[in-house]
């Protein structure tokens, strides 16, 4: 019962900090909030009915009690179940993934996925995000295609794996539904020695212009030539929908 509330005292908090965006889809914010509501009643009333239906157990069935160091094993180790649930659900800040989950997932293995690309035709790419770049270089936008565009990319640093060390993406999580099935969606951006000034996992705001990839041995085939990259405090939402 007490790691129910606990759970439920978790989403509240995330819901009424702004923070619940970090493990779910804004779509699902108002059906969990009121799941964990619902969840929390039921909790507190099945607390306050069980005292009194063990009672009425123990009446009818003679059980042999626990020895004093099998009672203290036992509340001990309840005991730190819930301590240990408490600090990790109310106590340990929430956390946006990282480039290590980026690297696990592989940035853009799953760019297209969900939604079709946008389309430059027309098109103001000044509102484009990190995603909607991303999903146009993955269907095969090539340098020429995309001369003249000037895009400003927002998200996080993770490094090009096949040149970590001329090579690293501006990345963002793609969420559509949870944390868990977050996908890493990013655009290269070709700025040799960029470790020295950009950290991984720290995040960036890039303009620049799409080239084709200097890089011998980077997969990627068109890259951004930065025109400035400048270090920014992580959004509120770091996520993408």
């Amino acid at each position: 019962m007490i790691l129910s509330l606990i759970g439920v005292a978790g989403i509240t908090w995330l819901a009424a900090t702004g923070r619940l965006g970090l493990y779910i889809h804004p779509r699902y914010f108002v059906f969990t909030i009121v799941m964990a509501v619902i969840a929390g009643v039921v909790a507190i009333v099945a607390f306050a009915v069980l005292p009194s239906s063990r009672e009425g157990a123990h009446d009818d069935h003679d059980h042999a009690p626990l020895s004093p160091t099998r009672q203290r094993w036992a509340t001990g180790g309840t005991l730190a179940l819930i301590a240990v649930t408490a600090v990790v659900v109310l106590a340990l800040p929430p956390a946006t993934l990282t480039s290590n989950t980026a690297e696990q997932r592989s940035v853009n293995a799953s760019a297209t996925s969900g939604d079709a690309s946008p389309q430059l035709a027309g098109a103001d790419t000044s509102a484009f995000t990190v995603k909607d770049w991303a999903n146009m270089l993955r269907q095969g936008a090539d340098a020429a295609s995309l001369a003249g565009e000037s895009p400003t990319l927002v998200g996080f640093v993770t490094p090009d794996p096949d040149d970590p060390e001329n090579v690293f993406f501006v990345a963002r999580f793609v969420v559509t539904c949870c944390a868990v099935d977050a996908t890493p969606v990013g655009v290269p951006v070709y700025l040799p020695g960029w470790q020295d000034d950009h950290p991984v996992d720290g995040w960036v705001e890039v303009t620049g212009r799409f080239i084709e990839n200097p890089s011998a041995t980077s997969a990627e085939v068109v890259v951004v030539d930065p025109a400035s990259v400048d270090a920014v405090e992580e959004p509120t939402d770091p996520y993408v929908y």
